[in-house]
C-alpha cells in the first residue's frame, strides 16, 4: 500500500469511528443525563436503559444526521435547506429538544427566514450559549476532512442557523478543526494544539479548553453550557488512553451525559478508529431515522453515511 493508500485508509477508518463514536457516546450517556456525577469506583460501563430503551440514540444523533443529509444535498452547505431539514424534524415530535433549538425552530415553522428567527431568539436571551450546535456538528468534519478552511466556515454557518453566540460557533469550529487534525494521523494534544492555532476562539473558552486535562472529575461541572461540554469532551481526549476509557470518564461525569458523550465519542473515534470502538456497544446501537420512519438505524449506517460524506473512493485504496 503507498502513502497516500495509507493515509486514505487513515481518514477513513477514522470519519466512521467518529460517526459512530459521536452515537455510541449519545446512547451511552442517555441513561446517566441530568443524574449526578457516578463515583468513580462505580462508573456505567455498558449501555443500560433509560427514557430510552438500552443503546438508543437521541436528539444529539438526530440533529447531526439532520445536517448530514443536508450536506449530502448541497455542498457547500445551504442554510436555509438545513433549518427546514430541522424543521421537518422537530416536527416529527423527536424525544427531546433543547429549550434553546425548539425556540429557533418553531420561529422557522412560522415561516420566519432563519436569519430573522435565530437573531429574534438570542435578543431573547442574549447569554444563551447552550451546547445544541457542537452536539450535531461533525458531519461538516467529514464532508470537508481534506479542506480546512472549506470546515472552518460550515462549521460556523451550521451553528449560525440556531446558535449564534460566539462560544457556541467557536466551539462548532474548534471540535471540527481537532476532528480534522486527528484525521489527519495528529496524536490527540498535538490536535487539540493544531486546532487552537487555526481557530479564533473567545478568552474563556480557550482557557476552559487549555486548562481542561488539568481537571479533576469533580471540578467538571458537565452542563449544558457549551463551554463545560467542550471542557468535558477534551478533559476526556486527552486523560485517557483509549476510546472506551474516554467514554466511559465523560458520560459518567452525569448531567448533560448524552451531549458530552456525543461531542467526546466524536472526538475519540477520529482519534482511535472504528476498531476501538467496543463490539458490546457496536452491537446495540441504533436509532430511528427520519422519526415515525420505521427506518431502523444501526451502526453500519453509519459507517456507510461516513463513506459518503467522505467520498473517499474505496477503488483507491485496493489498487
Amino acid at each position: 500500500m503507498s502513502r497516500l493508500q495509507s493515509d486514505l485508509a487513515l481518514a477513513r477508518d477514522r470519519a466512521r469511528g467518529a460517526a459512530v463514536g459521536a452515537a455510541i457516546g449519545d446512547a451511552l450517556g442517555m441513561p446517566l443525563e441530568f443524574g449526578p456525577r457516578r463515583p468513580a469506583d462505580r462508573l456505567v460501563r455498558d449501555m443500560v436503559s433509560g427514557r430510552l430503551p438500552a443503546g438508543t440514540f437521541t436528539d444529539d444523533t438526530e440533529m447531526a444526521l439532520a445536517l448530514a443529509d443536508s450536506l449530502l444535498a448541497h455542498r457547500p452547505l445551504d442554510p436555509t435547506d438545513l433549518a427546514r431539514r430541522f424543521v421537518g424534524w422537530l416536527q416529527s415530535a423527536p424525544s427531546d429538544v433543547g429549550i434553546h433549538t425548539r425556540n429557533v425552530l418553531s420561529r422557522f415553522a412560522a415561516r420566519q427566514p432563519w436569519e430573522e428567527a435565530v437573531a429574534a431568539a438570542q435578543r431573547q436571551r442574549p447569554d444563551s450559549a447552550g451546547n445544541g450546535s457542537v452536539m450535531r456538528c461533525w458531519p461538516v468534519a467529514l464532508v470537508h476532512w481534506n479542506d480546512l478552511d472549506s470546515l472552518l466556515a460550515g462549521s460556523r454557518l451550521q451553528s449560525r442557523v440556531t446558535h449564534p453566540h460566539p462560544e457556541c460557533e467557536a466551539a462548532s469550529v474548534f471540535v471540527n478543526a481537532l476532528i480534522y487534525g486527528l484525521l489527519h494521523g495528529l496524536p490527540p494534544a498535538g490536535a487539540v494544539d493544531r486546532a487552537l492555532e487555526a481557530v479564533d476562539v473567545p478568552a474563556p473558552l480557550r482557557a476552559a479548553i487549555e486548562q481542561a486535562p488539568s481537571r479533576s472529575r469533580d471540578e467538571l461541572q458537565n452542563s449544558g453550557w457549551v463551554r463545560h461540554t467542550v471542557e468535558s469532551a477534551v478533559w476526556g481526549l486527552l486523560t485517557t488512553g483509549t476510546f472506551e476509557e474516554a467514554l466511559v470518564q465523560v458520560v459518567n461525569l452525569g448531567n448533560d451525559a448524552d451531549t458530552a458523550g456525543a461531542v467526546a465519542g466524536a472526538l475519540a473515534g477520529a482519534a482511535y478508529g472504528m476498531d476501538a470502538i467496543p463490539l458490546r456497544w457496536r452491537q446495540v446501537l441504533h436509532g430511528e431515522w427520519p422519526p415515525g420512519s420505521g427506518a431502523r438505524w444501526q451502526t453500519n449506517d453509519l459507517i456507510a453515511l461516513a463513506d459518503r460524506l467522505t467520498r473517499i473512493d474505496a477503488g483507491a485504496l485496493d489498487t
